[in-house]
């Protein structure tokens, strides 16, 4: 069954793929890999661009981390959390996945953050230039976030053994392959000569805002990007696509699609750290809305399914104008009502994963509690307008963006109206439900 459905949806996506682009040479295939605890789809606008820009489908390929997050100790096993040898196995394997789908023996890899570090790995220690022609590393912490010996051989520390290897040559780059760092000016959080994100902000961390920079490769600054703007924003696709296509790109927008399919992955958060492995029996309801007031449209849901062992939830059609509402009902998870803007263009990897557990206050307030959020970048006062119900988010403090997620709490007599959330020229309306039945509302950005 799953690769029925899986076959059904690159056929799908296969027949929306822009028509009419003048014949070029063959294009290197590209691998996207995320950073720490996140997933494929914050790749999803970046790949939109590739794609209107004539990149076929089939030779992009944004990949999941099954367990993301880092473990405390790159050499201790711990549950949920991965090591960088296991980042660079699985890099490994998916590096060749691509190349065997697609005939090419070379591919290009972008990654942001801690993505960045498999492919340093799998170009050193892998075979180097004979399976990558170019490597964009894109905040990624090379010269570590830290120097901190209680915590000395975690991966982000510049002195594990993991970074020392990396980094102990006279040079940080491989013949055969071509290397792009994208950095910050000074307002990537974990580029800083202090801990401005831990609990002690005065500590020095003996790295400072050129620790993503690499001898040897190329290093561009994308002066007032934060720390996942470097990888996902507009500024930030022009150059992947100018570094490995040799061209400037045709444009930077999104070319919308009349009738894009949508699907991902319902993914867990359950009992400790989220991971990129499959929920099963989890229920997904995909609801049209009124851009304006949140309110569904229709007496029905545009999709419902129940996911399988593969964690699957779609697909599904839609127009590139509707916005839209996504009810995620996993077990043991609080019922998340995401509440989107519109998809212009198909994607695979619109991967779902249910919102933080309500605290035991919130369930009994009697009110509901809505989360603003914004996955591929940070919030940055003053850079940014940044309003939830017509307020800027008490919470957000001027200087280094750092954070992404907003939060307002509403009393029972509120539940239920529209609540707009304003990043700049973005707006997202949501509605706020009851905490009392587990639920939880999330407005979530698409740029």
């Amino acid at each position: 069954m799953q690769i029925t459905r899986r076959a059904a949806l690159l056929s799908a996506l296969a027949l929306a793929a822009p028509r009419g682009a003048r014949a070029q040479p063959p294009l290197p295939p590209v691998l996207f890999v995320h950073g720490n605890g996140d997933h494929a789809a914050l790749w999803m606008t970046t790949l939109w661009r590739w794609e209107s820009n004539g990149w076929p489908r089939d030779r992009l390929m944004a990949v999941n981390m099954p367990d993301p997050l880092a473990r405390d100790d790159d050499a201790v096993p711990q549950p949920g959390r991965s090591g960088s040898a296991e980042q660079t196995d699985r890099l490994a394997a998916f590096a060749e996945e691509l190349r065997r789908r697609t005939g090419s023996p070379r591919i290009a890899a972008i990654g942001n953050s801690r993505g960045g570090y498999p492919i340093r790995d799998l170009a050193a220690h892998r075979g180097g230039g004979a399976g990558l022609s170019h490597a964009v590393l894109c905040g990624t912490p090379n010269r570590g976030v830290y120097d901190w010996p209680e915590i000395r051989n975690r991966e982000f520390n510049a002195n594990s053994d993991f970074l020392r290897r990396l980094n102990g040559g006279t040079t940080d780059v491989v013949p055969g392959t071509e290397f792009l760092t994208l950095r910050s000016d000074a307002n990537d959080v974990f580029a800083q000569p202090r801990a401005i994100w831990s609990p002690t902000p005065d500590r020095p961390t003996g790295t400072d805002v050129d620790g993503p920079e690499l001898r040897g490769a190329t290093n561009l600054v994308l002066p007032g990007l934060d720390h996942r703007e470097v990888a996902y924003h507009w500024r930030a696709f022009r150059e992947q696509f100018r570094f490995i296509a040799g061209r400037e790109p045709a444009t930077l927008a999104v070319t919308a699609e009349a009738e894009p399919v949508l699907d991902g992955l319902v993914t867990s958060t359950r009992g400790g750290p989220a991971t990129n492995r499959p929920v099963t029996g989890a229920v997904v309801e995909v609801w049209r809305v009124h851009p304006a007031t949140a309110e569904r449209i229709g007496e029905e849901p545009l999709h419902r399914e129940t996911t399988g062992a593969d964690g699957s939830w779609g697909p599904v059609t839609v127009a590139p104008d509707w916005s839209l509402e996504f009810v995620i009902a996993a077990p043991d998870h609080p019922v998340t009502h995401s509440y989107r803007g519109p998809y212009p263009r198909s994607s695979d990897v619109v991967h779902l994963r249910p919102a933080r557990p309500l605290t035991a206050a919130e369930r009994e307030s009697g009110g509901g509690v809505l989360l603003f959020t914004r996955p591929r970048g940070y919030f940055g006062i003053p850079r940014d307008v940044v309003l939830v119900d017509g307020r800027q988010p008490p919470e957000l403090r001027p200087g280094v963006a750092i954070a992404a997620t907003a939060t307002l709490r509403l009393p029972a007599a509120e539940l239920g109206r529209p609540v707009p959330c304003i990043f700049n020229e973005e707006r997202v309306v949501a509605r706020a439900w009851p905490a009392a039945e587990n639920r939880i509302a999330v407005a979530e950005l698409t740029w």
